[in-house]
Order: structure tokens, then sequence, then C-alpha cells
């Protein structure tokens, strides 16, 4: 795929044959995979003893290895390494640096999630005003606010690309390996401990290791390999990854060992990697067609959207059937699994259109004109605390009133102060 920006003059065509197309299936596959396991996972049981949320996904017996396929956050991670290392090369290219990147990545990631967090404020306090039981509004909460963890995640690895691709260009490999050790030394000491909080320092290793994969793919590092040695390579991952979680250390769950993000998934990302380029050739070749492009296109487009709403219209649209009368089969039951596939299509199908209600948010910044600049160090600096830090409250202390008033109210404030515009070094306005 080529780094360099797209002319004006190049037709959608032209740009349709720049881009490496796999890497837009890969996203949308993910999103849409995270709304199915999210589906598969939240059964609501209505009877005579009340109302209940349950996971039947988890009480089946094949739930951990389907955690395997199913866990694809190192594989977004990879993705969003690949689309930081195009877009800081596009951002060096057209004479930008650090401030305009971090303004640019963060307003585009966390903008959408302003109309979330007011409405998520919203509707909690009028919840509690209501009188809703505490331990069932705290289970609703805590699983509508889960997806927030990736705003605090993503939003740190972005925040690094600027010394992330200094790192890679002068020594990748080193750098690749430094970030593994660094992961398996937080573990060491988090099992040593005991203190499960020491595996948030793993938020940097774990998923930086995973964006640097993004980056070798930008290069074309995976293109120029051999798809019998990339095979070889994912083997080789899953046969040391599968033993280490099996003896104690990690857990063979995949999702349970996503918060804190844990060793096994830097390994799963490099087995993941290696089998995307390893089918590379068909998939190329699915996403040159149209249908394909139609699908990924239309849902790749407000993906982010897509991913931040699906839960709270999950829930919302449960407790709509729940109020009129709509008759539930038991989580778990044949019926329950039979419709999983009508309700996946139904929150993607509510959650696209909201996205299209919401595309205002969804806008990019504007690129800067001659003579004008991105704020300040220290305005881009609480910028990014306004931004990452309520997601980051919301990952450790779960989603509640109080947290979501705070994002309804801070990530604003950082979105406005990353969107304005100042006077370029040594420009004066008159």
């Amino acid at each position: 795929m080529s780094t360099q920006p797209v002319q004006t003059s190049v037709d959608a065509r032209g740009i349709i044959a720049q881009r490496d197309l796999v890497v837009d299936l890969i996203r949308t596959a993910c999103v849409v995979l995270v709304v199915i396991v999210h589906v598969t996972m939240v059964g609501i049981a209505a009877d005579d003893a009340g109302i209940r949320v349950t996971s039947p996904l988890q009480q089946a017996d094949w739930y951990v290895p389907a955690t395997w396929v199913g866990q694809v956050m190192p594989l977004f991670f990879v993705v969003g390494g690949f689309a930081s290392a195009v877009g800081w090369r596009s951002t060096l290219a057209r004479g930008g640096g650090a401030r305009d990147w971090y303004a640019t990545r963060l307003v585009r990631l966390f903008r959408p999630a302003v109309p979330l967090l007011v409405v998520l404020a919203l509707g909690l306090g009028v919840a509690t005003a209501l009188g809703t039981p505490a331990d069932l509004l705290a289970t609703v909460a805590f699983g509508i606010g889960s997806p927030l963890w990736f705003l605090a995640a993503y939003g740190i690895t972005q925040c690094c690309v600027p010394l992330m691709a200094r790192l890679h260009a002068s020594a990748p490999w080193r750098t690749l390996g430094m970030l593994l050790l660094l992961a398996g030394l937080v573990d060491a000491v988090r099992l040593t401990t005991g203190v499960a909080d020491v595996g948030l320092l793993n938020l940097g290793p774990v998923w930086l290791f995973a964006q640097q994969l993004g980056f070798l793919w930008a290069d074309g590092w995976f293109r120029q390999r051999s798809r019998a040695l990339l095979a070889v390579v994912a083997v080789l991952t899953y046969a040391v990854t599968v033993p280490i979680t099996l003896v104690g250390l990690w857990s063979p769950d995949m999702l349970q060992d996503l918060n804190p993000p844990m060793l096994p998934l830097a390994l799963l990302a490099v087995a993941q990697v290696c089998l995307v380029q390893v089918l590379h050739a068909p998939l190329s070749r699915l996403m040159h067609t149209r249908a394909a492009q139609g699908v990924v296109f239309l849902l790749g487009r407000d993906g982010m959207t897509v991913y931040l709403w699906h839960l709270p219209l999950f829930i919302a649209l449960n407790g709509i059937a729940l109020f009129i009368g709509v008759p539930f089969p038991a989580p778990g039951s044949a019926t329950w699994w039979a419709t999983r596939a009508v309700a996946v299509v139904v929150v993607l199908a509510t959650a696209l259109a909201v996205a299209r209600g919401l595309r205002w948010f969804d806008r990019p910044l504007p690129r800067l004109v001659p003579g004008s600049d991105r704020p300040a160090w220290p305005v881009v600096a609480l910028a990014v605390l306004c931004t990452v830090g309520p997601a980051f409250v919301v990952m450790q202390l779960h989603l509640s009133f109080g947290v979501a008033v705070l994002g309804a109210v801070l990530v604003p404030i950082g979105v406005w102060l990353l969107s304005r515009t100042v006077p370029a070094a040594g420009v004066t306005r008159i």
C-alpha cells in the first residue's frame, strides 16, 4: 500500500487500487465479531423470579476454545498499527508533526464517544431516580461500559505513535523484543506479588507490541515472506502459547487475559497477523468484488460508532422487548441460540441507523491551513487527560452514573481543546 497522500485528482477506482482492502476487511470483521460475541454473551431471563442477566456463552462447553478465535483485539491493534504507520507518514509528508497527529487522531477516536457518554449519563441518572434495583443497574452499567476500555487502550497507543515510529525506523526488531520482554516482566511481577493492578502496566507493552507488528505490515515485511514460513511461525506461536496457558500462569480463556492485557495476547497477535497474510491473496480477491466492498464500506465507515453503541442499543432493545411483552426464550436454550443471528442483524442495523444520525460527530478535523498550528503542548497534554482519562476510569472502576457524568463533561472539553487552531510559530495574525 502506498504511504503517500492520495491526490485529489485520483478517482474512486484509483483510491481503491492503492489501498490494501484486506485491512478494511479485517477491521470491519473484528467489529462484527465483537458484536457477535457480546450478543451471545448476554442473555436476558424474564420469568416469575424477575429479570436476570446471564451469560450463556461462558456456560457453553466449547467457550474456552472459541475464545482463541473470538479474541480479535490483538489483530485489531495490529490493523490499527498499520493505519497509524500510514497516517503518521502522511502527516510528516504534508509538513505536520506530533501535535497535529495527537489532535487529529484523538478527535477522530473520542468525538464519536461524546453523544454516547451524554446518553449514558442521562440514562443512568434517570434509572437511579426511578429506583431501579442497585444490583441490576450495576450489572447493566458494567455491561454497557465494558467496550469503553478500548478508548483508553487505543488512545494510549495512538499517543505513543510518534515515538514508536522513530524506534521502529531505527531498531524494529529490538523494539519488538523489548516490548515482549516488558510484557513478560509485568506479568511476572503480577503473578509473583498477586497484585492484579500491576497488570495495568501492560496496557503499554502488549498493545504497543501489536501496533509495531502493524508497522511491519505497512512496511510490506509480511508480504515479502513466503506463506509457508508465515504458516510455520503461526503454528510455532500457538505451540508456545497453548502450553503456557495450561500450567496456571495465564488463563486459557483469551477473553479473561484481556483485562489487564497479558503476554498471551501479544503472542496471539503474531499468529493472527501471520495467518491473515497467509490468506491475503484470497481475501484480496474477495475484496475486489463489489458485494464485499459494499458490505465492508457500509459497516467500516461507521465502525467506531457501531462498536461504541452496540451494547447500549442491545440492552435498550431488550428493555423495549420486555416492556411490550415479547416472549424471551430461556438463555442458552436451542431456541435462544437460533435467534442470535436475528439479534446480531437487528443490533447492527440499529447501530448503523444511529451512526448515520450521529455522523456529525464522526467527522475528522480539517487539515491545517498555512499559518496555523495545533494548540501548544500544555494544552495538548490537558486534552489527552480529558479524553483518555475518563475511559481509563471506566476500565478501572466500571461505568456508573458519576463516571458517565465525568466522561460527558471532560471528553467534550478535551475534543474542543484539540480542535482549536493557533497561529503557527513566527506568524502574527492581524
